[in-house]
């Protein structure tokens, strides 16, 4: 579990096949990553969120961390788009009693978005996104959003698209202040949106008499 609040910038190091990777069950690549501050007493069996997708400390030289990546996590995310150098928003585990200043990122990657343009005018800065038009229904403004890993607060979404503002700390805090149209970035939906959403679908294909309908959902006000 992370909080979207990123550490550190680093970079990658090296993208290569994972040992054993035609091995039934293992994983296809091994990324290695230069980690700096974030190495500081990271064991190896430890998780780091980069670019938003949790993966696993499997062996540490100095401060370079290597990564298996399964297949699963390398075709849904946009890590099999790095090449060395790339920068990286790396972000440790929460651990008991750390404040949350973000809001709670699993570091499971729901899908990818691609930046449609970036807005800077009045002193703001907001990127304007298009995703996977199923991941729309989580995705509603003020509500909270996980892009590479950052925790950001929707400006607005509708049909497949939202937008973001960064403030001047997460522009020079993360990657996101690099982010140009065309880009590909992670996103992880906020869990209690999915939460709800799938267990109010639950509900709806239920139905029968007496259950729950979206008439009785507009009634009460919670659809339109």
């Amino acid at each position: 579990m992370f909080a979207g609040i990123i550490e550190h910038v680093g970079h990658v190091v090296r993208v290569a096949a994972a040992p054993h990777a035609h091995a039934a069950g293992a994983a296809a690549y091994r990324l290695t990553v230069a980690l700096g501050p974030v190495a500081d007493g990271l064991p190896v069996g430890g998780s780091v969120a980069v670019n938003g997708a949790c993966l696993t400390l499997a062996a540490l030289h100095g401060t370079d961390g290597d990564f298996d990546v399964v297949p699963e996590t390398w075709e849904r995310t946009t890590l099999r788009l790095l090449r060395p150098h790339a920068a990286v928003n790396l972000e440790r585990s929460l651990r008991v009693g750390d404040r949350i200043d973000g809001h709670f990122v699993q570091g499971h990657v729901d899908g990818t978005a691609v930046v449609e343009a970036v807005d800077r005018t009045g002193g703001e800065w907001r990127l304007r996104l298009r995703t996977d038009p199923g991941l729309a229904p989580y995705l509603v403004a003020k509500g909270s959003v996980a892009v590479d890993g950052v925790s950001l607060t929707i400006v607005d979404a509708a049909e497949g698209r939202f937008s973001v503002a960064l403030i001047p700390t997460t522009l020079e805090r993360t990657v996101l202040g690099k982010r140009r149209p065309g880009d590909a970035v992670n996103v992880e939906t906020d869990i209690l949106a999915r939460l709800i959403v799938q267990r109010l679908d639950q509900l709806l294909a239920a139905g029968g008499p007496g259950g729950l309908t979206l008439e009785r959902l507009a009634a009460a006000g919670f659809v339109r």
